[in-house]
């Protein structure tokens, strides 16, 4: 039987959303409006998917099941929190929210609702991540002790300006912006550890300069005047079980980019490189001659977002919360932002708050 269509509404009407709205045309699912405060991005999303836009969400939660909140960072909590009351289901993009306490009012506004609030990161529905976390799980790394997460450009300082360069309003940098997805992929590959310490260093190397060489940029560039935060960081995390990642993330710098993750095993190392898609398993063996074997790992294509929203609406329609991207999950990638931020600012390693 084909399931029943999960009706959804998307708050925050910029590039992402029409992404998603993408996604839901090839699902099982009815896009029923959109909200956003600013007219033209309203009109403009009418025309291209012919639904209703508002300016306030209220009339959208008469017919939407569920809830896309892809705004500014600063502005999830505002609708997260009236569609979980509202009792719709939410799918949340990175990061869960600016701070870590709008974080934790987030959370406990899913604890108290009827429906369920996911996060997404996409990045943990990529197919090698899939191998990469069963073959965890079938223990064929042994432990996996030392994780290397690096989520590097070149040059990619999103438009100084929008609203990625205003600490208001993002709540950060780089660190928030594309490196909560290391941190992310990271944590739920050693399955959520309790960090001890986390040490770190920010910088603003390059969004502060009057004379920014760059070949493409995402939005207008305003200058470093409109500039407030981190564009790089580097970090040290350690688990109560002594397990550590390493974390290189930065939107500009004078290297050749990379996205790789370095697994590292007691039987077995693996590295994702998350551009590439690909997987290389790093063992050795003692049959006949002891040697060392490298392993790429084939898989399909795959459309991780798509895979996401899948995830999403089967379990709307299930009514049953899901079990991976959490709300508890998010606080607890946002604990470790937080800390990251403490720790640059005091300039000596911290606990988790």
């Amino acid at each position: 039987m084909t399931p029943e269509p999960v009706s959804v509404g998307i708050v925050g009407l910029g590039g992402i959303a029409a992404h998603h709205a993408e996604i839901l045309a090839d699902h099982d699912a009815d896009l029923v409006g959109g909200v956003d405060v600013d007219e033209t991005a309203r009109r403009e999303f009418n025309a291209e998917w012919s639904v209703p836009t508002y300016d306030t969400l209220e009339p959208l939660l008469d017919d939407a099941a569920a809830i896309f909140v892809t705004t500014p960072n600063k502005y999830h909590e505002e609708y997260a929190t009236a569609a979980l009351a509202a009792g719709c289901d939410v799918l949340i993009e990175k990061p869960l929210a600016h701070t870590l306490d709008s974080a934790k009012r987030i959370a406990a506004a899913a604890a108290d609702a009827e429906g369920f609030c996911m996060v997404g990161f996409n990045n943990r529905f990529a197919a090698p991540i899939d191998v990469l976390t069963s073959y965890r799980a079938a223990g064929r790394f042994g432990e996996i002790t030392h994780i290397e997460a690096n989520y590097v450009r070149r040059r990619g300082i999103p438009g100084r300006g929008s609203w990625f360069t205003s600490a208001e309003i993002a709540g950060g940098g780089a660190i928030i912006d594309i490196g909560v997805h290391a941190i992310d992929l990271a944590l739920s590959v050693l399955d959520f550890p309790e960090i001890t310490e986390v040490s770190a260093t920010t910088r603003a190397e390059f969004g502060t300069r009057e004379e920014y060489t760059y070949l493409h940029m995402w939005g207008d560039d305003e200058g470093p005047d409109a500039f407030d935060v981190e564009d790089a960081a580097s970090a040290f995390i350690r688990t109560a079980d002594d397990r550590t990642i390493s974390l290189e993330v930065a939107w500009a710098t004078n290297r050749p980019r990379t996205d790789e993750f370095v697994f590292r095993g007691t039987d077995a190392g693996a590295v994702y490189d998350r551009k590439a898609d690909s997987l290389t398993l790093y063992e050795a063996d003692t049959t006949g001659q002891e040697h060392l074997t490298e392993t790429t790992v084939e898989t399909r294509d795959s459309n991780t977002h798509a895979a996401e929203v899948g995830y999403f609406l089967e379990h709307v329609r299930e009514g049953e919360a899901p079990t991976t991207n959490t709300v508890e999950q998010g606080v607890a990638v946002q604990r470790v932002i937080d800390a990251i931020y403490r720790s640059a600012d005091a300039g000596h390693a911290v606990g988790l708050e």
